[in-house]
């Protein structure tokens, strides 16, 4: 035999020595492939070895393979056709009595077995784009592209914990160009998501002796659950129609020593912040030496005019950009980034550990090909054109019901309601429509000095294409 065990097919498990005591090695071999169909651990039509190539890995004569396989095809536990090779045989699964007899009891006794839940029919619940739109021809496109040019190096550990050079190169320029963002490779750090990069910075301005952290008055909740689990108080910013009133920072006190906002598009209000309260937020930060943390969640995405460049542009040294592609491309990528001031670059580094959790070495090189080809461009021209035309349909629907607040912009909006409505809505929605909905409610910081505020915040980009019409129609049929 010229070759060796290690050059024929697929690879099968079977340990003969454990079954020393059946009489002669074809006898152990069936066995143990019998044992090993009928646990299950070789499933229904899973394909064996030829017998030449398993004879091979266990060092035993074929003949000896090929005659444990007839006994078992004879037997009806495999089957063998030309062409197809030899093939673990279906079979009846054995049925479970004990679920069945439990329903049979609960039937007879008149008690009703609970069904499986389900998802609502309908979801406006925001926060998550069209997946439906994910560009798989152009990613498989690049992932083509990007594998082929792919240095040996990128298979291995990674050895830089900013990421991949090529990603951070790419974004530098796209971030630059698109999001007027002032961005060098040396100063990106590559991570899973914004809710890493939030944790990363929550663990760098706690070792900082940063106390308390200023947030908006509305918003995510797990945003500021992660601040606290780092040990740091988030204080609200009072909100209105021209963001978080950024001159009341300065009235917050010593202990405040960052502040998260989102100024393109505020979420969950769908306002952006002024001029005015972007240079209000950058004095306060360069006065008190303090930190801005800017979350561009959706900033690519304006429909009445050009989008808002980044506040970072407004002061590099001090604004902490925050982006991802959950919005833009999918969540499921689990890419993200930070563009750092210099003096945090180290510190967010050591705070990632030797442990890089960040997206794989292959998926970032297919980013940094589809941003560079420019097909992430295109991808969110397209993108912005559906979503823009999903907000007017939003709008035109509910025109002279309900008003529409915030600026055209992102995969949300937020419709108005009368006082102490809200809640009862939500809920008649879910019973009446099948319509999943969520409130302006679940936002509102707990210690927020802002009165109340009935609305809902309804995320427009979450229904596929064939769901929108049903899910318009739904939420029409759940206002009053």
């Amino acid at each position: 035999m010229t070759g060796t065990w290690a050059t024929f097919g697929a690879d099968l498990h079977l340990d003969l020595a454990a079954r020393a005591g059946a009489p002669g090695l074809r006898a152990a071999l069936a066995e143990a492939l019998r044992e090993a169909a009928r646990s299950g651990r070789l499933a229904p039509g899973t394909r064996l070895p030829s017998s030449r190539s398993l004879a091979a890995d266990l060092g035993i004569a074929r003949n000896t393979v090929a005659e444990a396989y007839a006994e078992l095809v004879a037997e009806g536990r495999l089957t063998a056709r030309q062409g197809s090779g030899t093939r673990v045989a279906a079979r009846a699964r054995p049925r479970r009595p004990q679920p069945g007899a439990a329903a049979a009891g609960a039937a007879r006794a008149g008690v009703r077995e609970p069904r499986a839940r389900r998802g609502p029919a309908y979801s406006l619940v925001p926060g998550s784009p069209d997946l439906s739109g994910f560009p798989r021809a152009a990613w498989l496109a690049a992932a083509r592209r990007a594998l082929a040019v792919a240095p040996d190096a990128a298979f291995g550990y990674a050895v830089d914990a900013r990421g991949r050079v090529e990603l951070r190169e790419a974004l530098a320029g796209y971030l630059g160009r698109a999001r007027g963002v002032y961005a060098h490779p040396d100063r990106i750090v590559l991570c899973s998501g914004f809710a890493h990069g939030l944790t990363l910075m929550g663990r760098v301005l706690r070792e900082r002796r940063v106390r308390e952290v200023a947030v908006e008055g509305y918003a995510l909740d797990v945003h500021r659950d992660l601040l606290a689990g780092a040990g740091l108080r988030t204080r609200p910013l009072w909100l209105d129609g021209a963001g978080a009133r950024t001159t009341d920072l300065a009235g917050l006190g010593p202990r405040v020593g960052a502040v998260l906002l989102t100024p393109a598009h505020q979420f969950p209000t769908g306002v952006a912040l002024t001029p005015e309260r972007r240079s209000a937020a950058v004095d306060w930060a360069r006065t008190e030496g303090a930190v801005i943390l800017e979350d561009d969640y959706d900033g690519e995405f304006r429909y009445d005019r050009q989008p808002v460049g980044a506040l970072q542009g407004l002061d590099p040294d001090r604004v902490v950009y925050l982006g991802t592609a959950a919005k833009s491309l999918a969540p499921a990528l689990r890419m993200g980034w930070m563009v750092l001031p210099p003096d945090l670059v180290a510190p967010v580094v050591a705070a990632k550990g030797p442990v890089d959790w960040t997206a794989g070495a292959l998926d970032q090189l297919i980013l940094a090909e589809f941003i560079t080809s420019g097909a992430y461009d295109r991808h969110v021209r397209g993108m912005r054109l559906r979503y823009r035309r999903r907000r007017d349909e939003l709008v035109a629907a509910l025109a002279g019901r309900v008003p529409v607040s915030g600026i055209a912009a992102g995969l949300h909006a937020v419709l108005d309601l009368a006082p102490d409505t809200e809640r009862e809505l939500v809920r008649s929605a879910a019973a009446w429509q099948d319509l999943a909905l969520e409130g302006l409610a679940r936002y509102r910081h707990p210690d927020s000095p802002m009165p109340a505020r009935d609305a809902l915040v309804v995320g427009y980009g979450t229904p596929s294409p064939s769901a929108w019409t049903p899910t318009l129609t739904a939420l029409a049929s759940a206002l009053p």
